[in-house]
């Protein structure tokens, strides 16, 4: 894969990051940058989530990468991997902000999710030339550009002492918007997010309360639905506007038989009303 290198000047989307203290002067990256500046949001957090951590951090990052929100983390064990994964079943585009060289995937066990997110038209950065293995100060260094490529940043599940309080530091020294996901008073692994509410942090209990506050029209309802060419194309996109997903729902749902319904939905895939999710799951274009 080829590794560009460029000036944060140079790129509409980085751009942003002349902003900030101690901005990088040159950034490398694999994959590929959105080609303008777009509302871009990054979900950290644990790197031993509880199930209800990982939860939290899926759905907030599904949601938002399906309204075309571009979901930025750190490819880190934990709440970072599972920001990116959500992101990419969601048909979104992530980014990746590494403490090493992007020719060298950290942790190992994320290589093939790192592969998938330069596919699927994302993108890996570091301020670290190709061939830098990670050191423990390049993790709290690089959090200063977690944040500060985004327009808010969200932390999911965090203990008190976590350093994914580094984050929030650089983002509140960079006027970005935090919100946090309340926990279970009892567990430590909330105990961090807890005292960010405490200190005055937007709570976050679903992606519309992000949406409201840095992208209030994404939250307007579309004035042109898509309507399909026949009553069975148009009965099967009233079900996933109803909010089914499955395929199996969807189709128990329509009526249609098995050969009727897989027809029908190869042509509303192909005619570009719907997309694939994976998993036998589907939404609107």
């Amino acid at each position: 894969m080829k590794i560009n290198s460029i000036s944060p000047q140079e790129h509409k989307y980085l751009q942003i990051l002349n902003t900030i203290a101690k901005k990088p002067e040159t950034l490398h990256f694999t994959g590929k940058l959105p080609d303008h500046r777009v509302t871009s949001v990054a979900i950290v957090g644990s790197r031993k989530p509880t199930s209800y951590g990982k939860e939290v951090t899926y759905r907030l990052s599904f949601e938002l990468a399906k309204r075309g929100i571009v979901i930025i983390s750190g490819l880190a064990l934990g709440v970072d991997g599972v920001a990116h994964r959500a992101a990419l079943d969601a048909g979104g585009t992530t980014i990746a902000v590494v403490a090493n060289g992007v020719d060298i995937i950290y942790p190992a066990s994320h290589q093939s999710l790192a592969k998938e997110i330069i596919e699927k038209g994302g993108a890996i950065i570091s301020e670290y030339p190709p061939g830098t293995e990670a050191r423990d100060f390049y993790f709290l260094a690089r959090n200063r550009i977690v944040s500060g490529l985004a327009d808010a940043i969200v932390v999911t599940e965090a203990a008190i002492r976590s350093g994914t309080l580094s984050t929030v530091a650089h983002a509140l020294d960079q006027g970005r918007e935090v919100f946090v996901a309340p926990g279970n008073i009892t567990s430590p692994l909330s105990a961090g997010c807890n005292s960010l509410l405490k200190q005055g942090a937007q709570p976050v209990t679903c992606s519309e309360d992000i949406l409201e506050i840095i992208a209030p029209d994404l939250l307007k309802p579309q004035q042109i639905l898509p309507l399909g060419n026949s009553s069975a194309e148009s009965n099967i996109i009233s079900l996933i506007q109803s909010g089914l997903r499955d395929g199996d729902e969807i189709m128990a749902s329509s009526g249609l038989s098995a050969s009727e319904f897989s027809q029908t939905l190869t042509m509303l895939e192909i005619a570009g009303s719907i997309r694939a999710l994976g998993g036998n799951q589907w939404t609107l274009r």
